[in-house]
């Protein structure tokens, strides 16, 4: 076999293997040494030292040490060892744990509970109002933390009974969850962009700049569907009890203790990123800092929730890093085998439209989806198709924030929505998984809507970085 085909041979057998259910990272890292070790192969390199040991008259434990030091005197190990350092060297990632931190505390102070709670009362004359209530406090957890699961599973218990109890449809309240909690991937201050601007160099500041538009696009998309659908099925969304009606100073006075500050806070930390003010890593500290304030302010920080978030943070940041250790090395050898070179002359022979190569990759993406998380489909597959993107003459920026967007899709498209299993997991056992399956199936028709407004009108991407940054 030739060294391209051993390339293909070696990203099949991954692909393989982790759809056995194998730990990505950890599979990425053995294929990516491996692979590595025939790939840098060195007889010469390997056993030179054995050599003068012999010549040298050296004694036979001597010449057994050296013996074994010769297998591991492998290009693949230095490689291996420069590309943990990379990635821990990289300042990018370290506003990871922060972000991450900040999202955990805020999940475990209650801050979303007095949240939800809160907006359902201010918006009891909208139609839909507690609908209406959860997407807009899923869409603000989810920037806040970026993490699907987290956002999915505690606004299943805490908005989803709420809402049946309030008589709402099941699917209609099922789809709201699921689709709230996936926003986080695309709205700033998200990890996903975060891993992608280490992954492909694009600026992290121009980055959030160019998804703030879509990500409010898409949200917005969302509360028009829901307002629309229940005005005209109101049976979907049953109007609350005239009880509920609050003064107007009450009101105010729920909005400034619980609405407010953590808007703000994340305000504040996308302010500061996108007029230059400090960088990620030190905005994203500010947010951590905010997130502990937060949780002071409402009583809320106990040692138990402290200990938790720190321990989620360092797990999760740690799964994070070792996927772009894993990752880097496993590309490299890919890339020295030929494998890259071959794919890009394949693509580049079918002689497609920029149109048609956007196309496909997002189908790739979007079928990668299904079994695969978000970070592994970035760090992974997405640069694989970043040396063909000069080829159609298409920006990364654009290209990262379509992935960002079809990313939603993966989480709610049946049989592997992972939003709808999230939920699943936690709702009570009347709520059945074809139920959840039907109520994400109008927001992921409003993802496509989105990606398409986005193929025609680029500017929604661009108009911000442009305007903040210039081309």
């Amino acid at each position: 076999m030739t060294d391209p085909q051993i390339a293909l041979l070696m990203l099949g057998i991954f692909i393989f293997i982790i759809l056995l259910g194998f730990p990505i990272a950890f599979t990425l890292m053995a294929m990516g040494v491996g692979f590595g070790y025939y790939a840098y192969f060195d007889a010469d390199r390997m056993w030179r030292s054995y050599h003068r040991a012999v010549e040298s008259g050296a004694d036979g434990w001597t010449l057994v040490e050296t013996w074994i030091g010769g297998l591991f005197n492998n290009r693949i190990f230095d490689l291996f060892i420069n590309q943990t350092f990379s990635v821990m060297a990289n300042d990018v990632l370290t506003a990871v744990p922060l972000f991450l931190f900040m999202g955990y505390i805020v999940e475990r102070a209650n801050i979303v509970n007095r949240l939800f709670t809160t907006l359902s009362i201010v918006a009891r004359n909208v139609p839909g109002s507690m609908a209406v209530a959860a997407m807009v406090t899923c869409a603000l957890f989810a920037t806040a933390t970026g993490i699907v699961g987290a956002v999915v599973t505690l606004m299943g218990l805490l908005a989803l009974p709420a809402m049946l109890k309030a008589r709402y449809d099941t699917s209609f309240a099922s789809g709201i969850i699921c689709a709230g909690g996936t926003l986080g991937i695309l709205i700033p201050p998200s990890i996903m962009l975060i891993v992608y601007a280490a992954a492909s160099g694009v600026s992290i500041v121009k980055l959030y700049a160019g998804a703030l538009i879509p990500g409010f696009l898409l949200a917005g998309l969302y509360l028009v569907y829901i307002v629309t659908r229940s005005i005209l099925q109101p049976h979907l969304a049953p109007k609350p009890p005239k009880d509920t009606t609050l003064p107007m100073g009450q009101l105010l006075w729920l909005l400034l203790t619980s609405f407010f500050p953590l808007a703000i806070l994340i305000l504040a930390v996308l302010g500061a990123i996108l007029f230059g003010w400090a960088t990620p890593s030190e905005a994203a500290a500010i947010g951590a800092l905010g997130g502990l304030v937060l949780a002071l302010a409402y009583r809320a920080l106990t040692w138990q929730r402290l200990r938790e978030s720190v321990y989620l943070t360092v797990r999760t940041t740690a799964m994070v890093c070792w996927l772009f250790v894993g990752s880097w090395t496993f590309s490299s050898v890919f890339s020295y085998l030929g494998g890259e070179q071959i794919i890009t002359e394949f693509v580049t022979g079918l002689d497609i439209s920029p149109l048609m190569f956007l196309l496909l990759a997002q189908l790739i993406i979007f079928l990668l989806g299904w079994p695969l998380e978000w970070s592994e489909i970035i760090i992974i597959f997405v640069p694989i198709f970043l040396p063909l993107l000069p080829h159609f003459g298409i920006d990364p920026l654009f290209f990262g924030i379509l992935v960002a967007l079809n990313l939603q899709t993966s989480f709610l498209t049946p049989p592997m929505a992972m939003s709808a299993y999230y939920l699943k997991g936690i709702a009570p056992p009347t709520v059945q998984l074809m139920q959840i399956f039907r109520g994400c199936m109008p927001f992921l028709a409003l993802v496509f809507v989105a990606m398409l407004l986005m193929y025609v009108f680029p500017d929604i991407v661009f108009v911000l970085p442009d305007l903040f940054y210039g081309r």
